[in-house]
């Protein structure tokens, strides 16, 4: 029995058919407010919790599992620290503190590359300092840490996955929003040329690497998980050319997106309501990402999905949902 965290997510929307289909039984803990439809069709057993971080809710789903996959967390480019504490840090403390009780045999932590958070442009690997810089960041490798440390105090045999900057299907924020949705809704613009370097990983590909980490790697590891860093300019050529649309994009003065971003997120204190363009998502649109997967190549057996392959199936996704419509010039080859 895996218990899993965070099942009703965009990862465990892709993650959780793929372990029914390798013959994992499944314990989902979800909220008693979260839409399970789609868990209880596949015949995933629920365990229920408010909060992520309610230790004692935690420990009972835990109860008989060999496994552990902690997925959940809070990611969004706007919030107060706390909106990203409480999850990311109190709910991983719980989530390990039940693990350790109950004996896992492993634990499986998600946590993400942005924990970098300064990159200074170079290669990014496991071994890259980390500077974190805004609250999903600091809060993320706070947890991150943590994992690490209950492998090296208790023995529980933890291993973080790095993942990139999701995109696919199941998805309709960061990646998929600035990459897909936007120039498909007619909003083409570009920053810094479109020269930097950006990191998406296919969401399936994450889910690879979860399965694989169930039985391979080496406790108290740390993997990137990315399926290739690619500038904004190619990212853009290949979503145009599957999608049927036309590769210009108009580019903004990186000047004019940062001052737009401030105003708009010092709005957001008065509205409450998360900025179109959040001052927090710099750190991420505004440097190079760099992506060193080798490690995860050599000792998982982790093959990244080509970008044009991820975009297809995630084109095909969003085709399917009517959430765009499908247009002539649509690479047929996979819609």
């Amino acid at each position: 029995m895996i218990l899993l965290t965070g099942a009703t997510g965009f990862l465990g929307h892709n993650l959780v058919p793929r372990l029914k289909e390798a013959g994992f039984s499944i314990r989902a803990l979800v909220r008693p407010t979260s839409d399970t439809t789609f868990l209880q069709q596949l015949g995933v057993e629920l365990a229920y919790a408010d909060d992520i971080s309610d230790a004692g809710a935690v420990l009972n789903a835990c109860q008989g599992c060999r496994q552990v996959i902690h997925a959940a967390g809070h990611f969004r480019f706007w919030g107060d620290m706390a909106d990203f504490w409480r999850p990311n840090v109190a709910g991983t403390k719980a989530a390990l503190d039940a693990a350790v009780a109950a004996g896992v045999e492993r634990f499986i932590h998600i946590s993400t590359l942005v924990v970098v958070g300064r990159t200074q442009g170079a290669l990014i690997d496991e071994a890259t300092p980390c500077h974190p810089q805004e609250p999903y960041q600091l809060t993320k490798y706070e947890g991150e840490q943590m994992a690490l440390a209950y492998h090296e105090k208790y023995g529980l045999p933890v291993i973080v996955l790095r993942p990139g900057a999701f995109y696919g299907p199941w998805g309709r924020y960061a990646f998929n929003r600035l990459f897909i949705e936007e120039p498909l809704h007619g909003w083409r613009i570009k920053v810094n040329g479109g020269r930097r370097i950006t990191f998406p990983v296919f969401v399936p590909d994450v889910v690879q690497a979860i399965l694989l980490s169930l039985t391979r790697g080496q406790p108290g590891e740390v993997y990137n998980i990315c399926s290739q860093s690619l500038s904004h300019n190619e990212a853009n050529a290949i979503i145009s050319e599957l999608a049927g649309i036309r590769r210009w994009r108009v580019t903004m003065p990186a000047w004019v997106v940062l001052t737009l971003a401030q105003v708009w997120t010092a709005v957001s204190r008065i509205t409450r309501r998360e900025p179109f363009y959040p001052i927090n998502m710099a750190p991420y649109v505004f440097q190079d990402w760099r992506i060193n997967t080798a490690k995860a190549q050599k000792e998982i057996g982790f093959t990244p999905t080509p970008f044009a392959i991820g975009v297809a199936e995630t084109l095909k996704w969003y085709w399917q949902q009517g959430i765009i419509r499908k247009r002539s010039g649509m690479t047929s080859r996979f819609l």
